[in-house]
């Protein structure tokens, strides 16, 4: 008897199609494994509203469960793990199986290379030009990224804020300009993660 044979691929999950895509790809790439066991989570890092695991026939809770918990808990969200086993014939026992499944994950997660996402917030900023130093200082000095600048009668920016300075970019803005400057929301616009 041999051993099994474990190969983890890990892939961009930024929606369940995309997890479906990837399994599909690595059932192509290694059609003689025994097994191709996966779980995914597909938003931000920890967030449980779309997430998903398969056995492919392993033990109910041997491959799946283990390499999901392992996600949830690894601070990296939008991604899936595929496992392929090719069965040597040695039993490794369910608990054998929940811990090699999961160290594959942890494994393959050391080597991803990893890029941090922020959520932001879309916004417009109207502001006269004796204001617009003061503008761009507050941009540097809170992450808030211009997307885009339009100069007339007055200046108006694009603006990403992140989300959890949402309220202070709009109380310091409100501050440095003396009340002159108008925000607006950026309609039919979502959060933004750059």
């Amino acid at each position: 008897m041999q051993r099994s044979r474990f190969v983890t691929t890990l892939g961009p999950a930024p929606t369940p199609a995309a997890v479906q895509a990837l399994v599909a790809r690595v059932e192509c790439e290694f059609p003689d494994a025994t097994h191709h066991c996966w779980g995914f989570v597909a938003g931000p890092p920890g967030h449980t509203v779309h997430i998903g695991m398969s056995d492919a026939g392993e033990p109910k809770g041997t491959a799946g469960r283990p390499m999901l918990t392992v996600l949830l808990h690894s601070g990296v969200g939008e991604v899936v793990a595929v496992s392929s086993r090719w069965f040597g014939g040695t039993k490794l026992g369910t608990g054998g199986l929940a811990r090699t499944y999961a160290a594959g994950v942890t494994h393959a997660l050391q080597a991803l290379p990893t890029v941090r996402r922020v959520p932001r917030e879309r916004l417009e900023v109207v502001v006269g030009y004796a204001r617009v130093h003061a503008h761009r200082q507050l941009a540097t000095d809170l992450d808030v990224r211009v997307e885009d600048q339009r100069y007339g009668s007055e200046v108006r920016w694009r603006v990403a804020v992140p989300l959890d300075r949402v309220a202070e970019f709009r109380s310091l803005l409100a501050d440095a300009t003396v009340g002159e400057a108008r925000i607006e929301p950026v309609w039919g616009s979502h959060p933004s993660d750059r």
